[in-house]
């Protein structure tokens, strides 16, 4: 019996076809970001601007310490690390060892910003006074130049960048020990400070919020002191100030390249501004000013 040709019809293998292989290059392909909570904001409109001009890249962000973000970039389990700091003596020891050739770009300039109910007189404080609330229990007010109340010192976790920026730069590497409300957040300390008529604490540029009063800090009692505003951080007047970096292997993926020359070029430096930082990789000019000289 002769064979008849029939049409068999396999119900549900149908399967689709697997997406192309994006090339890696300085505008397409996929990389993996670590960023720090403080840069999150910024880097994902970064991100996302950059996406738009190049449909082929994808940037995928996840938070991560500086810290935590350089051990992935070592570890190679993430492309480019956004930290808020330079690398340390030990990462970049670290480094060597490990025979990692590392490149690191700055891209804005940040600023702790020292913030205290709005209803306290007090407007200046020195650093080194700043340490004594942070180092002891028991200081007040009326010391500062404000009524006899106590200080209540709000921190953010021991892990945090800006806590770590905060024990390098005003403990000199030593730990808070004075008596401390904890906040989970820096949006936590702005709702404590807020709230608690006595207390002070320490945000981001981009995080300080409305209705505080923001103290002026002078490096050294009898100095001159300065309100954290865009020129006093760019010039490096106010004391506590601090760089956002861009850190990538120099063998590592070409689009962590091709992103940062966008964070670095003046379109992305004008969202840097957007977002309240000072741009660091294209001129600035700031109009005339001058510092506070008053003591309190």
């Amino acid at each position: 019996m002769p064979l008849v040709p029939c049409l068999v019809v396999v119900l549900g293998c149908s399967r689709k076809p697997a997406p192309p292989t994006v090339e890696d290059s300085l505008t397409s392909g996929t990389i993996r970001i670590a960023c720090a909570p403080e840069a999150r904001g910024l880097i994902a409109r970064e991100a996302a601007a950059f996406e738009a001009l190049y449909p082929q890249a994808r940037l995928e962000i996840h938070e991560a310490s500086s810290r935590d973000g350089v051990g992935e970039l070592f570890g190679a389990r993430s492309d480019l690390a956004v930290i808020t700091r330079e690398l340390s003596t030990e990462e970049r020891a670290a480094a060597v060892r490990g025979k990692l050739e590392l490149e690191g770009y700055r891209f804005a300039r940040d600023a702790a910003v020292m913030i205290a109910n709005s209803e306290n007189p007090v407007q200046n404080l020195a650093v080194d006074r700043l340490r004594e609330v942070y180092s002891t229990d028991g200081a007040r007010w009326s010391s500062l130049g404000g009524e006899d109340r106590p200080v209540e010192p709000v921190v953010l976790p021991a892990g945090a960048d800006l806590t770590e920026f905060m024990i390098q730069q005003v403990m000199g590497g030593q730990p808070i020990r004075a008596h401390a409300i904890y906040a989970a957040n820096e949006a936590e300390v702005a709702s404590l400070v807020k709230k608690r008529p006595n207390a002070i604490g320490y945000v981001s540029l981009a995080a300080v919020p409305e209705d505080v009063r923001v103290l002026r800090l002078a490096g050294l009692t009898g100095l001159p002191y300065w309100k954290p505003d865009l020129e006093a951080i760019y010039r490096g007047d106010y004391p506590l100030t601090r760089f956002f970096s861009l850190y990538v292997r120099t063998d590592g993926a070409k689009l962590a390249n091709g992103f940062i020359t966008y964070v670095t070029s003046r379109e992305g430096q004008a969202l840097v501004e957007q977002a309240g930082l000072v741009p660091t990789a294209v001129p600035v000019r700031f109009v005339r000013r001058s510092p506070m000289l008053s003591t309190h």
